[in-house]
């Protein structure tokens, strides 16, 4: 089976360019290929995951990744995908960034001996003299053709400004430079990066003559179409201090049953007959394929022993275990006792804020070692702590330990 036809079976192929050809090249040659990500923030998220498994696949039929991080584009800001315009990052914000996603990357790509490129296009974009770009690159383009692209007819109504207008030469022009670099001669990604990557294609066979082609991945949603990876506390990140392993496993562990086999698919390595054996279970045995997604998910992206003191810490509070030593916890000192439960829980990040922490209250949804709180002004007391620790209920499943030093 071809990579193509693995891709295909799995769910990843959304659009693409030259199917036959593609199709082709992929099962003769060893292909270089790329995939953007834009240094946004100082850790990628579960929407970038699938992005990477995408690359893994590749990666592990043979063909060569060239993972971008886009230190350049990100000076301007990407349009797709937006109502409005995103925050300007500085220069010192951006590189940040870039050094973080750079670690998050090595963990899960081989970039050993080769086997694929790390590359930054702020290399090549920060220098460009602006009059010989125009009339190297702008050329190439028709201003009435990008105004078709979807990434930026949404944003015509608003306003779009001439910043980000740019954009799309700039993506294009990184996949000319890889291409002239690298011999890089497919881009993939998201399926909302299409109408940028048509132009990064069509500059190539333009300028070089030459065959190259694009291939986009499906964007991680629900059965309902909604965008997947969102939490109470926002992202769900691949950075542990922003999202825990163990959030990160409930996440999974608590998808809907329609969600089960596009999430095995997409966001495993387990071969597909395995994964239509698990999906087929109905009833209340979905939660048996839903503990494999969970785990496999967070070993994926945090380790095998992150993934098992996470199973572990959520047999204990749902599975009747008995045994809270792997449920997350976190610490305050004796001179907290006396202090308010809501400011207690916002200073160490269990809510964000005490409004959502009243709200809880409100709704029923606060429990302090098993007691439901009702008063927004209950304080901690030593009492609170007589097994060691103030075991905490958020909702229905989301617990934490406060220990006391």
């Amino acid at each position: 089976m071809s990579v193509f036809d693995i891709l295909k079976e799995r769910g990843y192929i959304a659009q693409l360019t030259h199917e036959e050809e593609i199709k082709e090249l992929l099962e003769k040659e060893k292909v270089t290929f790329y995939i953007g990500f834009d240094p946004t923030a100082d850790s990628l998220h579960v929407g970038h995951f699938i992005a990477m498994m995408f690359m893994a696949h590749m990666q592990r039929e043979g063909h060569r990744p060239i993972a971008l991080i886009g230190g350049g584009t990100a000076m301007i800001g990407d349009p797709s995908g937006r109502t409005d315009m995103r925050n300007m990052l500085t220069h010192e914000d951006i590189d940040h960034n870039v050094s973080c996603i750079k670690k998050q990357m090595e963990k899960f790509i081989d970039f050993t001996d080769d086997k694929a490129i790390l590359v930054n296009n702020a290399d090549w974009l920060l220098n460009l003299n602006y009059v010989e770009f125009l009339r190297d690159i702008g050329v190439h383009f028709s201003v009435n053709r990008m105004l078709t692209a979807e990434c930026f007819k949404q944003r015509l109504e608003k306003g779009l400004s001439f910043l980000e207008f740019n954009y799309m030469l700039m993506q294009g022009y990184d996949f000319y430079v890889l291409n002239k670099k690298y011999n890089c001669k497919m881009e993939l990604g998201g399926d909302d990066q299409w109408s940028n990557m048509l132009a990064g294609m069509e500059l190539i066979r333009r300028k070089e003559s030459k065959s190259a082609f694009a291939m986009t991945c499906t964007l991680l949603t629900n059965s309902e179409g909604k965008k997947m990876g969102k939490t109470q506390k926002g992202a769900l990140w691949l950075d542990p201090e922003k999202t825990s392993p163990y959030e990160f496993y409930q996440y999974w562990r608590n998808v809907a049953d329609a969600d089960v086999e596009k999430c095995l698919s997409l966001l495993t390595f387990i071969p597909m007959d395995e994964v239509k054996k698990l999906s087929s279970l109905e009833g209340s045995a979905i939660n048996e394929a839903k503990k494999v997604l969970a785990f496999e998910v967070t070993k994926l992206i945090h380790g095998e022993e992150a993934a098992i003191t996470s199973q572990k810490a959520t047999e204990a509070l749902f599975e009747g275990s008995g045994n809270l030593d792997n449920v997350e916890a976190v610490e305050i000192t004796c001179d907290d006792i006396g202090k308010s439960l809501l400011d207690i829980l916002v200073s160490t990040k269990l809510i964000p804020s005490k409004s959502e922490g009243k709200r809880l209250i409100t709704q029923g949804g606060l429990y302090a070692n098993n007691d439901k709180v009702e008063d927004f002004n209950l304080s901690l007391t030593e009492d609170m702590f007589s097994e060691g620790y103030l075991l905490i209920r958020r909702g229905k499943k989301k617990y934490n330990k406060i220990l006391l030093k």
